[in-house]
């Protein structure tokens, strides 16, 4: 089966999603990590079903340790919710199923 995944954002694409006016959920995880394998399909069909209205972002922290250290990252994978001025409103560390991650993001705005 081909699994799905999102591209792993850079620092240009974040900081666009965080100045987009909507919420945004940033998975910071690793393509090797278990838990970060079953959430792929899952954020991937969220990125699509919330285009235009929230940002679903993944950043392999394997590639980029920078931003894992700039969100404080301790384990993975860790989702960070954003409100649409960017501001942090909710952190989870583990697996997120899907209702979990719309929650999130409903928390952090999404109508």
């Amino acid at each position: 089966t081909v699994q799905a995944e999102l591209p792993s954002a850079n620092a240009v694409i974040i900081k666009q999603a965080l100045a987009s006016g909507q919420p945004t959920v940033i998975d910071l995880g690793a393509r090797s990590c278990i838990p970060c394998k079953k959430m792929a399909p899952i954020l991937e069909e969220l990125s699509a079903t919330y285009r235009g209205k929230a940002n679903v972002l993944f950043i392999d922290v394997r590639e980029d340790q920078a931003a894992a250290r700039s969100f404080g990252i301790q384990m993975i994978p860790t989702q960070i919710f954003f409100d649409g001025k960017g501001q942090e409103v909710k952190r989870h560390v583990g697996f997120m199923d899907r209702p979990d991650l719309i929650d999130g993001l409903k928390a952090a705005g999404l109508k």
